[in-house]
């Protein structure tokens, strides 16, 4: 009787923990999210909380509607599930546990091709391709392995997820990357279109970077030990999932000290996340000597990874995600095959090459992986094809400058009250009043260039006179999205100096108010840039006609150009009384 009364307790505690390690995965988008928005740009911070809540919600319609038949209905031909509506038809007897379990798990998926494409995609096809991977890409591969698929049956051994969901992930995140493009900026290019030059675009906050690393560690010992079925195999899971991430920082630190000089953060801070990939195979039946080892080449990979994707393949990754998802996935998956022990608490049958197994194991795992990469690069590459045929990926060039929370969300800012311009002082947007009949500078009349691009020239009241000095100063008014054109046409001309300043003010176009939780705001300034050359050997008439040009959309207020002449030098000298006297040099 006290057998099973314990057998009774012991599977309702590990039916609670169950429960409790998917919460801990659902608890891993806020992680996701903060590490996302961390390594990106201050303007694109609500698009991204944006996508990654989007995730799961969407996420969720989708494993309802198709992905939870799919992942583990009934087997058919060891392909798929059977699709079904249990969850309507047959409620009091579905499988509520298994469906929130694996739920949380598919959003994962999903969510890491977000970082790779962070900055430029469109809101509206992130959000179809994330519903394809969440209704049809995940939960077909994943019943491979977990559902009664024909790779489960081999044998194929993937505890957590380091194949099923992070190799997963990145494959779709480094075909989106290439397919989307990379951010302005990012890479420079000769005539011929080689990359010239690799730049680095900062994130804007490593401390939410930094607090979402915290977050998906935290979480991943409820991804990597909700299945576990006793407290043995729980207690060693956990030790495994704490050595490897650890091994591969301190792995991380060291290297990009040494090649640095410095030891790098945000690297660190992916370095810990590739081993929490990398282990997530094999956490169950590898031990610490294994977990050791794979964690320390996960700290070399994931510095390779972001090396290669910048320097040889030019694909702009903003996270990271390919270099901590795709190549830790990839490697944990074959680590198996390696290091897997029977010493570990319920493994008694899976042994790794390095353990006395030898290759049959590793055989299976490769498989795996090839079947796996190939189902997903053929689909995604569909789905990213189509999207880009139909909708477009990519927002536009003024987008992407401007910010994807201004321009697909209405969003001034996410951080109002630490923004230049209040979050009442929204973006306004030109009514049909202010557009000049042509959007083609070669096409538009004097007159409608300065109406577009009006310029206030008084160095005509001092030529020929003894305050003529020849230097002038022009100060030039755009908006944000215009900064680098701007600048770029300013070095053509040779300006090698420019002073450049945040302002605000309002035009003569009429606002059109956005609205927050149906509340429509006021608007009073707008955010500008004010550029400031000061020119003498290049004529200040080729710096109107840059700015004219550079400036010009066809609707008034594009731009305001300023020439005022620098008329008057002064030079600070010390008087025979050692008192300072200022002299006028003509």
């Amino acid at each position: 009787m006290l057998e099973t009364l314990y057998e009774s307790l012991h599977g309702e505690v590990f039916g609670v923990w169950f429960l409790i390690g998917a919460a801990l995965v659902f608890w891993m988008q806020a992680g996701f999210a903060m590490v996302e928005a961390g390594f990106s740009r201050a303007k694109n911070a609500g698009n991204i909380l944006m996508k990654n809540l989007m995730d799961f919600c969407i996420g969720c319609v989708m494993f309802i509607l198709i992905g939870f038949g799919l992942l583990l209905g009934e087997d058919l031909v060891g392909f798929i599930g059977k699709p079904g509506f249990d969850i309507f038809t047959n409620y009091e007897s579905f499988d509520w546990s298994n469906f929130v379990f694996n739920l949380v798990f598919c959003a994962t998926t999903s969510t890491i091709v977000s970082g790779a494409m962070a900055e430029r995609t469109k809101f509206l096809s992130y959000c179809v391709y994330s519903a394809v991977i969440s209704a049809l890409i995940y939960p077909i591969e994943a019943h491979w392995i977990w559902g009664g698929g024909w790779l489960s049956e081999m044998g194929f051994h993937d505890f957590a997820g380091s194949c099923a969901i992070h190799m997963v992930g990145g494959i779709a995140a480094i075909i989106g990357a290439k397919m989307v493009g990379s951010r302005l900026g990012k890479f420079e290019k000769d005539k011929s279109g080689k990359v010239t030059k690799i730049n680095a675009i900062p994130g804007h906050n490593i401390v939410i970077g930094a607090l979402g690393v915290f977050i998906l560690w935290l979480g991943w010992y409820g991804f990597n030990g909700a299945a576990c079925t006793s407290v043995d195999q729980l207690s060693s899971v956990f030790v495994t999932t704490t050595i490897a991430p650890s091994v591969a920082t301190v792995v991380c630190m060291a290297y990009t000290w040494i090649k640095y000089g410095k030891p790098d953060v945000s690297m660190c801070l992916n370095a810990a996340l590739a081993g929490l990939v990398a282990i997530t195979a094999g956490c169950d039946v590898v031990d610490a000597l294994g977990s050791l080892i794979i964690g320390a080449v996960s700290g070399f990979l994931v510095c390779f990874g972001v090396w290669f994707l910048d320097y040889k393949l030019h694909i702009d990754d903003p996270v990271g995600a390919v270099a901590v998802h795709f190549f830790n996935g990839v490697w944990g998956t074959i680590a198996v095959g390696l290091f897997a022990t029977t010493t570990a608490p319920g493994n008694e049958e899976i042994i790794g090459l390095f353990y006395g197994g030898g290759v049959a194991q590793l055989g299976i795992q490769a498989l795996g992986i090839i079947t796996v990469a190939a189902w997903v690069t053929v689909t995604m590459i569909i789905v990213f094809g189509v999207i880009k045929a139909t909708l477009g990926l990519r927002v536009s060039e003024e987008e992407e400058i401007e910010g994807l929370d201004s321009m697909e969300h209405g969003l001034t800012s996410a951080y109002a009250g630490f923004s230049i311009v209040d979050v009442t002082e929204n973006t306004m947007f030109a009514n049909e009043n202010t557009k000049l009949g042509t959007s083609e500078y070669v096409n538009a009349t004097p007159a409608q260039i300065n109406a577009s691009v009006p310029v206030q020239d008084t160095t005509k009241e001092l030529a020929g006179t003894s305050l003529d000095t020849g230097i002038n100063k022009v100060v030039i008014i755009t908006k944000l999205s215009r900064y680098d054109r701007m600048k770029r046409a300013l070095n053509a001309l040779g300006v090698s100096g420019i002073t450049v300043t945040q302002v605000t003010g309002c035009g003569i176009q009429k606002g059109a108010g956005q609205m927050y939780r149906g509340v429509e705001m006021d608007m009073t300034l707008l955010p500008k840039i004010k550029l400031e050359v000061v020119v003498s050997d290049i004529p200040v008439e080729s710096v109107i006609e840059a700015a004219k040009k550079t400036l010009y959309t066809g609707k008034i207020g594009d731009g305001k150009v300023f020439v005022y002449p620098v008329s008057r030098v002064v030079k600070i000298r010390t008087g025979e009384e050692g008192n300072l006297a200022l002299q006028d040099v003509e």
